[in-house]
């Protein structure tokens, strides 16, 4: 019996602390469960049949400069979607394309890009964006998206 009453007590803890979490959670903003509704509402995109996606050969790997020393690095691997039959075209303008890449990362971290919440939609549609409109000067009309496929920040110790 002695055995029992701390089993019983921690159940009864348990139970009171789910049940304690779930009354005071707090209600859902209505503008998030009408975007919620817009989002399950549409069809799932699917990609056409005539493109391909190329996964550029090495990550990207961004220092993040605070003051004068480098407060962190970010790695990130990006594939680029193009139409079907390009990827030899691609990999023939990886360096220059590498390059354009490279300055647009540069510049989104030294604009604050990959501070705080960077992974949270607004910055991450900046960044894929800027990739966007450099993928397709470098490559051309046939470069569609980017795809940003891995990332990670690894902060510096102090």
């Amino acid at each position: 019996m002695g055995k029992i009453i701390p089993i019983v007590l921690a159940l009864l803890g348990l139970g009171g602390g789910v049940a304690t979490g779930k009354l005071l959670k707090p209600e859902p903003d209505p503008t998030e469960i009408a975007a919620d509704e817009t989002k399950e509402s549409k069809p799932a995109k699917e990609a056409p049949a005539d493109v391909e996606f190329v996964k550029l050969n090495n990550q990207f790997v961004v220092p993040v400069v605070d003051g004068s020393r480098v407060s962190a690095l970010v790695v990130m691997s990006v594939s680029l979607e193009v139409g079907s039959g390009q990827r030899e075209n691609v990999y023939l303008v990886e360096p220059k394309l590498r390059d354009a890449f490279l300055q647009v990362l540069f510049d989104h971290a030294n604009a604050g890009g990959f501070n705080g919440n960077f992974t949270d939609t607004a910055p991450m549609n900046t960044l894929r964006s800027a990739l966007r409109e450099v993928a397709a000067k470098v490559v051309g009309p046939d470069a569609h998206d980017v795809l940003i496929v891995d990332i990670v920040r690894q902060d510096s110790a102090s």
